[in-house]
């Protein structure tokens, strides 16, 4: 019966050999995902600083355009009232230094309609005058 036992241990050593190189195996795909692990986690959290960067950009740009919109409200004394603009001194009571005109908007405007209007004048007379004159090449022949 000592062989009946010592096949038994061949088996056994055999099987033991086995779990081994599938132990190790394992071992090695762990480790594999492991590194994949730490690199989507090294990813999210780059992509996660990106994204808050990029928050804070938008946040401080929102802040901007809302503070320029302000002002130019302010400067062309206009003011947003619901929908609907208003004229801004109409939304303050109390007119100080400072608190912008409505005429300005007014002025503005027709200075740069008759601005326009000039420079259109202008280039037309330097551009496009009634008789231009023919271009002579040196030659003249009639028939």
């Amino acid at each position: 019966m000592p062989s009946s036992s010592s096949r038994d241990r061949n088996v056994e050593d055999t099987y033991e050999a086995q779990n081994d190189q599938r132990l190790d195996e394992l071992h090695s795909k762990i480790r594999t995902l492991r590194g994949v692990t730490t690199d989507i986690h090294a990813d999210v959290e780059s992509q996660n600083l990106l994204l808050d960067d990029s928050s804070d950009a938008f946040s401080s740009f929102t802040a901007s355009l809302s503070d320029s919109a302000r002002r130019a409200n302010q400067a062309f004394g206009l003011g947003i009232l619901g929908s609907f603009i208003v004229p801004y001194t109409s939304l303050t009571t109390p007119i100080g230094p400072g608190t912008p005109k409505q005429y300005r908007i007014l002025v503005y405007s027709i200075g740069s309609v008759i601005s326009l209007w000039v420079l259109w004048k202008i280039l037309g007379w330097l551009f496009f005058s009634a008789d231009p004159e023919p271009i002579s090449t040196g030659n003249s022949y009639t028939l």
